[in-house]
């Protein structure tokens, strides 16, 4: 079995799924658009239902003139923290598309494949050296006026970048909480045959 950051898979798996977590403590250096652009890529090669490829990602580099518009969509409690991050990115997904024939209809994978794609980042990003932490905590509303999305995008999430810090660094309620969380046993998500959940 592999164990690394006080996990323990319960089957053989590669060791970059239990390194990957999604720390707040972030040292605030700058990223260059190069090293960030090559995170994107690894988005790119997402899996896409009939390729549609609906995600789209926003994102600001500290010390850009973007960053604090940014960082300001976030929820105050998440602003605490994601200040100090060396980007910020907000993701979107498409969730309608066009037929051959011009029909506008519901892309019902969006949020799926726009998942695999954030997962793709956040994997290349552990593997670069930095970390990404995924941030639900939006104002939906605020971002897609401060980015001027057009109708048929949904905001699906946040996400914090940066290299990782020393938890002294947070506000003291945070630092308890820094650190890999745990995840359900199998047992409580797969099932055979019949769906036995809650």
């Amino acid at each position: 079995m592999t164990e690394i950051n006080h996990r323990k898979a319960d089957h053989p798996i590669h060791s970059i799924f239990l390194e990957r977590w999604s720390p707040r403590a972030f040292t605030g250096e700058e990223i260059s658009e190069r090293d960030l652009l090559a995170l994107f890529e690894a988005a790119r090669w997402a899996p896409s239902a009939s390729n549609m490829q609906p995600w789209r990602f926003v994102y600001a580099r500290r010390g850009t003139e973007y960053f604090a518009s940014l960082l300001e969509t976030l929820d105050e409690g998440n602003q605490r923290w994601a200040k100090n991050a060396s980007a910020l990115v907000i993701i979107l997904s498409k969730t309608h598309r066009l037929t051959s024939s011009g029909e506008l209809r519901p892309a019902y994978t969006h949020a799926f494949d726009t998942g695999a794609a954030w997962f793709a980042l956040a994997l290349e990003t552990q593997l670069a050296g930095w970390h990404a932490h995924a941030m639900a905590g939006i104002d939906r509303d605020k971002a897609m006026h401060v980015l001027g999305v057009p109708e048929h995008y949904r905001v699906e999430a946040a996400v914090a970048i940066g290299r990782i810090a020393d938890p002294s660094t947070l506000p003291e309620d945070l630092r308890e909480r820094e650190r890999p969380s745990q995840r359900k046993a199998i047992g409580e998500f797969v099932f055979e045959g019949r769906f036995r959940g809650d």
